[in-house]
């Protein structure tokens, strides 16, 4: 993956997925630590559904020490931007990419001398499902004690994606793609007059997502004619600023293409006629906010002429 830094949203505003796994670092330091934990894992099945597949890894951590502890668990999602809970325990931060999967380390809840404690850690994978099994290599978890990499344990376990037609058997490499291959198209559009003066006009824009290459948000920078400005989307679900908002409607899957309203507005006094032309670039945000390389830059972007309308 090739990325580049830009302008991006913070964490909060970047929906479920990403506000789970915050950059913050935790607060309360746990008692020192008197002996190893220890970790096993079941196998990941990951269940086609109409978007994508679902899944729950189970994992039971020990601890074989003399004083309650806190673990952390550490894993690399078996898909790019799959991880979707933890249960008990969190928050979860991104420490590391992995060949396009994230590494992530989540804080699981005190577990007492001798006692064990499970976890389920549950994925997402917008991915179109298959009519044949797929595994993917190099899955493994591991747990440390209160911050003791010196007395982590590890466990690898199996990952595989059951066909639609209900087989594990004679599983394919799964292969996500890296470059997001994203395209947008807009229409012209007409600000319309409004009592007091200024100008605001609805104008359809259409997202395509072409391929499953992970993303958290698909932020759009806008170019438009002096004194045009953003004034908001529909629906509202993601934020928008004056040159630019996200796509809204949360993940896509593989071929999605989703038409949502944008309001621009332009203030009393403006003359009629041609206002210039506009323009939209959408990206795709992946790892820290950073932008996602396209396989096509030439169509992430569209077009348009504004136009004002004559006072009446």
């Amino acid at each position: 993956m090739t990325i580049s830094t830009g302008r991006r949203l913070a964490a909060a505003t970047l929906g479920p997925a990403l506000a789970l796994l915050a950059f913050a670092a935790p607060a309360a330091a746990a008692p020192e630590s008197t002996g190893a934990m220890s970790v096993t894992a079941e196998r990941l099945v990951l269940e086609p559904t109409d978007q994508g597949y679902v899944g729950t890894l189970t994992a039971v951590v020990t601890n074989e020490g003399t004083v309650a502890d806190y673990p952390s668990l550490t894993f690399t999602e078996p898909a790019g931007a799959s991880h979707t809970t933890i249960t008990p325990g969190g928050p979860c931060f991104f420490i590391g990419q992995e060949a396009n999967r994230l590494r992530i380390q989540c804080l699981g809840e005190q577990v007492q001398p001798g006692d064990s404690q499970t976890y389920s850690l549950g994925f997402h994978v917008w991915t179109t499902p298959r009519d044949y099994a797929m595994t993917v290599a190099g899955t493994e978890i591991a747990v440390e004690p209160n911050g003791k990499p010196e007395l982590a344990d590890t466990a690898a376990f199996t990952t595989l994606f059951r066909s639609t037609k209900g087989s594990l058997k004679k599983p394919r490499p799964y292969v996500q793609a890296v470059d997001s291959d994203l395209r947008m198209t807009a229409g012209n559009v007409t600000l319309d007059r409004l009592p007091d003066g200024s100008l605001s006009g609805r104008m359809p824009v259409t997202v395509r997502y072409g391929n499953d290459a992970p993303s958290f948000d698909l932020p759009v920078t806008a170019s438009l004619p002096a004194g045009v400005v953003v004034h908001h989307i529909e629906p509202q679900d993601m934020p928008s600023w004056s040159d630019g908002f996200s796509v809204p409607g949360g993940r896509f899957m593989p071929g999605e293409e989703r038409t949502f309203d944008v309001i621009l507005a332009a203030p009393a006094g403006t003359p009629a006629g041609d206002l210039g032309v506009g323009s939209y670039t959408v990206s795709s945000s992946y790892f820290y906010g950073a932008e996602v390389q396209d396989v096509d830059p030439s169509d992430n972007t569209a077009s348009f002429t504004v136009t004002a309308a004559d006072a009446s």
